[in-house]
Formats: structure tokens, sequence, C-alpha cells
């Protein structure tokens, strides 16, 4: 009983907001548009340890977005202010949530609105399995990215390594072995599983040297 009484005041976002102090101020700063973040182990590592070694990286210019949320909807502000930013998302209800330069459109359909090699880095986070969930989606959408990436431009490609959430056997994209695996120096990996229940992971690639 006490778990299935915790399950339903967590459920219960007025219950919530009058016995969990975090959730209040939370729900207080998205209420005045202020940053508010996910409180997880995977966003923190994305916030605190991924973003930082990009943003460090002179090359990287003009940055897209894969997939908005309430906590997604500061970055823009927080992280890539003095960058050209762009975000996608299918839904239309996500454009809150997203950036200046938005699009909605499904990943796979970039190319309708970006010229090739436009961006220096894309960010497929949390969106394969929960949106690209066939061969066919995942390939059109990874062979775009490529395409719409300039010469050793990156993809941080995020997703969650539960059986649930896996729709296709990753070696069976074969757009993705357009990409090499890239090393993140502050992880010392190309692939990084986070100590989350869901085991979410994040995938470094670069695109070849060669542009091929």
């Amino acid at each position: 009983m006490i778990g299935n009484s915790a399950g339903a005041r967590h459920r219960n976002p007025i219950t919530r907001l009058l016995t969990d102090p975090e959730f209040a101020i939370r729900a207080a700063r998205f209420a005045l548009g202020l940053p508010t973040r996910m409180e997880t182990e995977d966003r923190r590592v994305l916030e605190e340890v991924i973003f930082p070694f990009y943003l460090g990286l002179p090359q990287i210019r003009c940055v897209l977005f894969v997939g908005c949320d309430w906590y997604t909807r500061h970055y823009e502000k927080a992280f890539f202010e003095r960058h050209d930013y762009w975000t996608i998302d299918w839904a239309a209800s996500a454009r809150k949530y997203g950036a200046r330069q938005h699009i909605v459109d499904s990943l796979e359909f970039l190319d309708r609105y970006a010229e090739a090699e436009r961006f220096d880095l894309i960010v497929c986070n949390g969106v394969f399995g929960f949106g690209l969930d066939t061969l066919e989606q995942c390939e059109r959408a990874f062979t775009t990215c490529y395409s719409r990436l300039r010469r050793q431009g990156h993809l941080l490609f995020g997703w969650t390594d539960v059986p649930a959430r896996v729709p296709i056997p990753l070696e069976s994209i074969q757009s993705l072995r357009l990409f090499e695996p890239f090393e993140l120096p502050s992880l010392g990996t190309w692939r990084y599983v986070t100590r989350t229940p869901y085991r979410h992971t994040y995938d470094f690639y670069r695109k070849a040297r060669d542009g091929h």
C-alpha cells in the first residue's frame, strides 16, 4: 500500500506540489519561464559533460536539436544563445518548447528545410523508439542527418537501452555506418551508458574526414 500511495501522489500534480518542495520549485520556475532542468542522471551528463565539450569546439557554429519538451525549452538561452540554433519536432504542440528557428516535421524530412552540409552538430536524443520506430524511418533520418552535416560534423545519438524502447536492432541501421565513432575525451568512449535504470546511452559519431 505504501508503494501504491507514493505512486498515486506522484501522479497527482496538486498533491505533489504540496508534498514535494523540489517539484514545487521546478514548477514555479517553469511557470515563470526560467530554466527548468529534468533531474535525472542522463540529463545531468548531457548538460554538464556533453554540452560543454561541444560548446568548447570553435567549429561548432550551427546546431540542430531534435525533439522538444518542457525540459529543453531553456536550451537556446542556457547553452546555444551564441550559436545558429535550430530545433525540429513533428508535433505542432512542441513548438512552444523549441528555438526561435523551429521546424515542425519529422527528422526524416529535414532535407526539405535545410541545404546540404548546413549543420556542425545534430543532437538526436530520446527519439529512437519515440518517433523513429521503423527501419525505414531510421534509415532516412540518419541518411538525411549525414547529408546535412558539414565535413567532420558531429551526431549525438541518445537512446534508451531496454528492450521495450529498442524498436529495431541498432546494427541493422545501415545509415549509421556512414559515420565514424567519435571518442568523447571527457568520457573516454564513443558509447556511454548512464547510471540509470533505463540505461540511457549516448553514442558519439562524426562525419568522416573525406565526407563520404
